[in-house]
């Protein structure tokens, strides 16, 4: 079995990331605000400021196996000082799954761990039919807040609110 570790990324990190994030579009196209097709657009510069963690407002982690590829990731992104900071970009690859193998929980540990001290609660949104991403997280702790929104992608569906509280 191969060893991981969690850790944030930094831009040297650039082509797993854009590797992985390649995969997560593909296996999981609901899961995410833009397309396969349209990541594939984007110019190595992109990926270079996304995996850099430079921003004070952001921060990426990674499950990192010892040969460099990135099995999983997971963000946290805060739109203002005074905002909720936000769950975004959850992948973990599919033979990565699964409470057993711990990668989830330790991805999410590292956000939460970002998140404290950023506000309250820590925000996702998540589609209304990804049913297995809604049961992972309410099995943490999150809980519906009753806000929905349009999903970008298709505005037919909707992508529910779920917060976790951050208070000790």
């Amino acid at each position: 079995m191969t060893s991981w570790v969690v850790r944030p990324s930094t831009e040297d990190d650039w082509q797993a990331y854009r590797a992985l994030r390649f995969e997560m579009l593909e296996d999981a196209p609901i899961a995410f605000l833009e397309t396969l097709e349209q990541a594939h657009r984007h110019p190595d510069e992109h990926w270079k400021r996304r995996a850099a963690n430079t921003s004070a407002t952001s921060r990426l982690f990674a499950a990192v196996a010892d040969d460099g590829r990135w099995l999983g990731s997971m963000g946290g992104y805060q739109s203002t000082p005074t905002s909720d900071p936000y769950l975004v970009g959850v992948y973990v690859s599919p033979a990565w799954r699964g409470r057993h193998l711990g990668m989830t929980g330790a991805l999410l540990d590292a956000v939460i761990d970002w998140a404290r001290g950023r506000g309250p609660r820590l925000l996702l949104e998540v589609h209304e039919d990804n049913q297995a991403a809604i049961r992972s997280y309410l099995s943490r702790g999150f809980v519906f807040t009753g806000r929905t929104q349009p999903y970008p992608l298709d505005r037919t569906a909707d992508e529910r609110e779920m917060a976790l509280p951050l208070v000790p």
